[in-house]
């Protein structure tokens, strides 16, 4: 009998089983029997499981309804017309499943745990000006007595040739179906591994959620920020209740202000630059009220300022602003114009970013676009050449002044080029601020918390102490102030 060879310096690489693998030890449990349901880049997920072998005893229907009006007879009609939608995945899932159940008897088939796959998807047009983007999910059963539990994700395509597209579906299909069932209970390895025989640069995955019984401890803003963490993808966004939503169905159009800082914890400063930012962008002309999104944005540097991202940390952040009723995003985005671009993308619309001096400043420090062949030039042209505006909130001086767009100093050689954008109304002065606010710095009130000090509560905005203590977030801990006040 042959014994491996092993080598001194020889890595423990993990074995990654094959697509097909998954698709046959999948076929080869008696017990995993579902429908697939697949709109758009052909039925290339079922294929995969028709090619392994043993498929009859996992596959009980397999089915396109690529014509809209059979769509529609089968799924009903959207209100918005569309077919490449979560509202649509969701029907395909929610009329499958209700098949299941009504087509086959539970007592002939006591031990089967059921599932029902779909996906509705536009692969990349012939002009070759929209790469494709889908829905893809699972609902599946763990054990035939239990509820059902789902996985949703949204994908863009990056290849641009559909018959490439269709291939990476299919895999990314398997590798959705193998991770639930066999997954299920580590859902940041589950995500990880939806990449198997897949790259970075064949797809990106923009927003998840899990829901269920198996589920029950999951936090989808936490699986969002693995999808950035990961590198798959540069932002997600979530609502004030918590869920993931998609970056392009909500930026779509809008007038967007966006904030961004590290909000640890968010403070009476973050909430007046909200507040007087916003007051002066819906001023403004061709922003309207009812078609203007906030977005409070961190990002990856930020949650990175001491080493590793601490994800407690993470969710005391996020828990906050979304009792603030913020929309929050979370970017891979170090610089400035590279939000805007991210934004650009979705919305013509104008954009405004309310941030303070010394974020303004930073903006100007040319180190930061050396990686550019055109430098902070270049990085100009794509922030500014928008329509776009900096909503500038002050700060003080070292000798107790107020420090303004008047009176910021930046580089002596950047000097011009700041005066060309302060003259041409791109920086404009938040006037109407809280003089109070500006000796309250967010680092200084971390500290006050963690070491058990009082005084930092009337620092932030109304309830937000209340929710700190009650909830013990960033390492607030009561005993701490009691010993503190002996």
């Amino acid at each position: 009998m042959d014994k491996q060879i092993k080598l001194k310096g020889d890595k423990i690489i993990e074995q990654v089983p094959s697509t097909k693998d998954k698709a046959l030890r999948i076929n080869l449990n008696e017990n995993i029997y579902g429908t697939f349901a697949e709109i758009g880049a052909g039925q290339e997920t079922v294929r995969h499981f028709f090619r392994s072998g043993g498929s009859s005893g996992t596959i009980a229907k397999a089915m396109s309804a690529y014509d809209k009006d059979f769509s529609d007879a089968i799924y009903g009609i959207e209100e918005d017309g569309r077919y490449v939608t979560e509202s649509r995945l969701k029907k395909m899932l929610t009329h499958e499943v209700n098949l299941i159940e009504k087509r086959l008897s539970r007592e002939k088939h006591p031990n089967k745990m059921f599932f029902s796959y779909a996906n509705t998807v536009a692969t990349i047009d012939f002009a070759k000006q929209f790469k494709g983007h889908g829905w893809v999910g699972i609902r599946f059963q763990i054990d035939p007595e239990e509820e059902y539990n789902d996985i949703i994700i949204h994908i863009r395509f990056k290849e641009t040739d559909a018959r490439l597209q269709q291939e990476t579906l299919g895999v990314l299909g398997v590798n959705l179906i193998y991770g639930a069932f066999y997954k299920y209970n580590d859902p940041k390895k589950l995500l990880r591994y939806l990449y198997d025989h897949l790259d970075k640069d064949q797809l990106e995955i923009d927003t998840i959620n899990f829901s269920g019984p198996r589920f029950a401890e999951v936090d989808n803003r936490l699986m969002s920020l693995q999808l950035v963490k990961n590198g798959m993808t540069d932002a997600v966004m979530f609502d004030p209740e918590g869920k993931n939503i998609l970056p392009a169905a909500i930026l779509y159009k809008k007038n967007i202000l966006a904030l961004r800082g590290s909000f640890r914890p968010v403070t009476s400063v973050n909430m007046d630059m909200y507040e007087k930012s916003l007051k002066m962008f819906l001023a403004e002309s061709k922003v309207e009220k009812e078609n203007t999104l906030v977005v409070f944005e961190i990002t990856l540097s930020n949650l990175r300022s001491e080493g590793e991202i601490d994800e407690r940390d993470f969710m005391d952040r996020a828990e906050l602003l979304c009792s603030l009723g913020q929309t929050v995003m979370i970017s891979n985005f170090q610089e400035y114009y590279k939000v805007v671009e991210y934004f650009s993308a979705y919305t013509k619309a104008r954009m405004g970013l309310a941030m303070g001096v010394n974020n303004l400043v930073d903006i100007f420090d040319e180190k930061y676009y050396r990686h550019l062949s055109g430098g902070i030039l270049e990085a100009f042209g794509k922030l500014f050449y928008r329509d776009l505006k900096v909503f500038l909130y002050p700060m003080l001086g070292d000798d107790g002044e107020i420090i303004t767009s008047e009176n910021l100093k930046v580089h002596p050689r950047m000097k011009e080029l700041y005066k060309f954008f302060k003259f041409n109304g791109k920086v404009v002065d938040i006037d109407d601020f809280d003089p109070h606010n500006l000796q309250v710095f967010s680092r200084e009130v971390l500290k006050m918390i963690n070491h058990g000090k009082t005084g930092w509560e009337n620092m932030l905005p109304l309830g937000i102490a209340e929710i700190i203590k009650k909830h013990q977030l960033f390492g607030y801990d009561p005993n701490k102030v009691l010993e503190e006040t002996k």
